[in-house]
């Protein structure tokens, strides 16, 4: 089942029909921007993706395609459910231990028992290879013929010091895929040519251990697009812009935050457009919430980030992810406390008030019982009360959401008060179709005065998709000292630390840099030490092609609280004590009248 909602107006090239499909974990958004139009619709998740990416696609329209954009969960949920490809794992010779030695941090500061996640590569398929690089050469020749039999679908290599000379580990990933035509081989100074070679050992192995399941599932994707008439889809990255198959297919680890990244990309521009530069992205679909700081129109980024416990040193879009969505199921634990997710009654059956046999209590069913929500919801589901009564049982409507709240503001603080950043200098962007039922009482909670929620606020990830960049990130090492490091791209980032210091400050390319170091270093750790010498670690650039420009207008609507809203793809809880109305975009800008004041 399925709804094609209203059009909303764009100003857009007409001469260019854009797609946008996001795979969500209950429901498939497409937004499509032809002739002056956006045409959104919404279908149910099915097990296999690419059925859904087509399902969407003709449900919106979709006809003489120039652009098709594409966001996907597949390599996310493969590493979250461990079922990624048989992976082997290839370093020098003595050093086959270094995805099980990790670092010396424990895994839970106040627990010591508490494990790290067993390594994706068991210690008999990690091999060693004789031949050494130092930092300043060659010490020992490589000896291909020193490797073992490896039986694997996928191969990760990493050798010591190749982000500074990757000759050894090219030679050596050269071979391999002679060797093992059928398998995926990475190497990681194609990934991440960075230094600290655990973090950079652990992204080749993801990488490597996605590749297969991502490479499969795109090129099925492709085949069913062109037999549909449509074009070869571009991918959203981690890092906010899009790529092509190929290129995705190449290295899954890039796309490990496709779906969240599309969303704060259309939160940014929405945001924009209504003239707020300074916004916390908050998307809450039907599984899980995604919350982002954008400052001064554009998206904080992060240059490693932990997922499913294994680190990956890659550009990517500062998104916190949280298990919290409409389909969140409530459960009470031994000693009787309350909680809410991270487990979801996803899109099938889904919650019990969709009426497919879900029977477990979930915050869609919450918020129906408190008058939160329609009789009928896009994508063709009737709600059913009574079904949603009998799940909760004794739990109280309001606790639930009360706890899932909690849940969400704490995700909202990570990137805002732990960054340092004060969210009351910030507005609110909420969608998805859980994100504009929750996001008044989460802004009154964080002492913000504005929420936003953007005229395709259902679909902002979808539209994110169709007015994402094209983007390729690039990463070059230094280790020298500032001043020999000879001239700068012009734009970018380099990443700076004193001389001896473990870790790097991320700074923007320009003049005055050690002087803008310096001052960021006294912001970050109270101190600057103008005497001791600085050291340029990697610099950081992008070479980025612009997507057609989009523009959406909505029709005006006024509205004080308490209201519900039905929106394109979407509904909005609007609570005594907020009023407000849509701007010139479509965008509704709610104002917390005490706070406003």
């Amino acid at each position: 089942m399925s709804d094609t909602f209203s059009t909303l107006s764009t100003a857009q090239n007409a001469r260019v029909a854009v797609l946008g499909i996001d795979v969500g974990g209950t429901f498939t958004d497409a937004v499509l921007v032809a002739g002056g139009e956006l045409r959104v619709a919404k279908v149910p998740t099915l097990p296999r993706q690419e059925g859904s990416v087509i399902a969407a696609a003709r449900e919106v329209g979709a006809d003489e395609i120039e652009r098709f954009t594409h966001g996907t969960t597949i390599a996310t949920n493969a590493l979250l459910e461990r079922l990624g490809a048989r992976t082997a794992f290839v370093t020098n010779a003595g050093f086959e231990h270094l995805l099980h030695l990790r670092r010396q941090a424990r895994a839970h500061l106040y627990r010591p028992c508490a494990d790290h996640p067993p390594p994706l590569v068991p210690l008999e398929r990690c091999h060693g290879v004789r031949g050494r690089l130092g930092p300043d050469g060659e010490l020992e020749p490589l000896v291909l013929s020193s490797l073992p039999e490896i039986d694997a679908e996928a191969i990760a290599v990493c050798l010591l010091h190749s982000y500074r000379d990757s000759s050894h580990e090219r030679a050596l990933a050269h071979y391999l895929r002679e060797r093992y035509p059928r398998a995926h081989v990475v190497a990681s100074h194609e990934v991440s040519p960075e230094l600290r070679e655990y973090e950079r050992a652990s992204t080749a192995v993801v990488d490597a251990y996605l590749g297969p399941a991502l490479a499969s599932y795109l090129r099925r994707l492709a085949r069913a697009a062109i037999r549909e008439g449509l074009p070869e889809p571009l991918v959203m990255r981690s890092s906010g812009g899009v790529a092509t198959i190929e290129e995705a297919a190449a290295h899954a680890a890039f796309a490990l935050l496709s779906g969240p990244a599309a969303g704060v990309v259309g939160a940014a521009k929405s945001a924009a457009l209504s003239g707020f530069p300074n916004v916390l992205s908050f998307d809450m679909g039907g599984t899980s919430t995604d919350v982002c700081a954008i400052v001064n129109g554009a998206a904080r980024r992060e240059h490693e980030r932990v997922v499913a416990g294994y680190p990956i040193r890659l550009p990517t879009l500062a998104v916190h992810t949280v298990g919290a969505g409409g389909g969140s199921i409530a459960w009470r634990d031994a000693g009787g406390a309350l909680h809410v997710g991270p487990e979801s009654a996803g899109a099938f059956p889904g919650p019990a008030c969709y009426g497919r046999g879900g029977l477990r209590p979930t915050v869609t069913d919450a918020n129906l019982l408190l008058g939160r929500l329609p009789e009928r919801l896009p994508g063709g589901i009737t709600l059913d009360p009574d079904a949603a009564r009998r799940a909760l049982g004794t739990l109280a409507p309001e606790d639930v959401i009360d706890v899932v709240n909690a849940e969400m503001t704490r995700a909202l603080r990570v990137v805002s008060v732990e960054q340092g950043l004060d969210p009351r200098d910030f507005a609110l962007v909420a969608f998805g179709g859980a994100g504009p039922l929750h996001a008044c009482a989460l802004a009154e909670e964080l002492e913000i005065r504005t929420v936003l929620v953007p005229a395709a606020a259902g679909v902002l990830s979808a539209l994110g998709l169709a007015a994402a960049d094209e983007r390729r990130d690039r990463v070059r090492s230094y280790l020298v000292p500032l001043g020999d490091a000879g001239e700068l791209p012009p734009t970018g980032e380099a990443d700076l630390r004193y001389r001896g210091q473990s870790f790097e400050l991320s700074i923007p390319l320009g003049p005055d840099l050690a002087e803008r170091f310096h001052a960021a270093h006294r912001e970050r750790y109270g101190y600057a030490d103008r005497e001791r010498e600085i050291e340029l670690v990697a610099v950081r650039t992008a070479d980025v092609r612009r997507a057609p420009p989009v523009e959406i207008s909505g029709p005006p609507r006024a509205v004080r609280g308490p209201a519900v809203l039905e929106l394109d793809g979407a509904t909005a809880w609007v609570p005594r004590g907020w009023e407000g109305a849509t701007d010139a975009h479509g965008t509704l800008v709610l104002r917390h009248l005490e706070k406003a004041a």
